[in-house]
């Protein structure tokens, strides 16, 4: 049986295929948008499979252990679980404004200096709302301003 860490690496690298643009093809035309909304989209549904999974392992594995130690060492599986799907929540919330970006045909272009975000930025963090560019002057800014 696969690890967990081996079961997540299958999810990424099973997705579509990178997107291969044609000569002359329009950034962010509707092929370009359709195969965002299908990573998207997918990625969505995993989320929400893991979802269900901690929910009913919860339930399955919810037990009255007589020993402290054991219980204890089960709330923190579960408060661990439940720690996971709840940046997973933030992270669906975060695909569905993506998706709506998509269907208002505001996908693809930074928040800041309106520029293509690029191809292969948008399918390595299909949410992306920044250029490299922009993303890298913010970073830099917070560390200066954290220090």
């Amino acid at each position: 049986m696969p690890t967990k860490e081996k079961a997540k690496n299958t999810l990424l690298t099973s997705g579509p295929a990178p997107y291969k643009e044609k000569k002359g093809e329009e950034y962010m035309g509707e092929r370009m948008r359709a195969h965002f909304t299908s990573i998207l989209q997918q990625w969505k549904l995993e989320l929400m499979q893991e979802v269900d999974r901690t929910v009913h392992h919860m339930q399955d594995e919810a037990a009255n252990f007589p020993d402290p130690a054991d219980r204890a060492s089960q709330e923190e599986e579960f408060s661990l679980e439940l720690r996971a799907r709840d940046r997973e929540r933030k992270l669906i919330k975060k695909i569905d404004q993506t998706l709506q970006l998509v269907e208002d045909n505001e996908y693809g272009w930074c928040d800041s200096c309106g520029v293509e975000i690029g191809i292969r930025r948008l399918e390595a963090r299909p949410t992306a709302t920044m250029c490299i560019d922009c993303k890298t002057l913010a970073e830099i800014k917070e560390k200066q301003l954290g220090s």
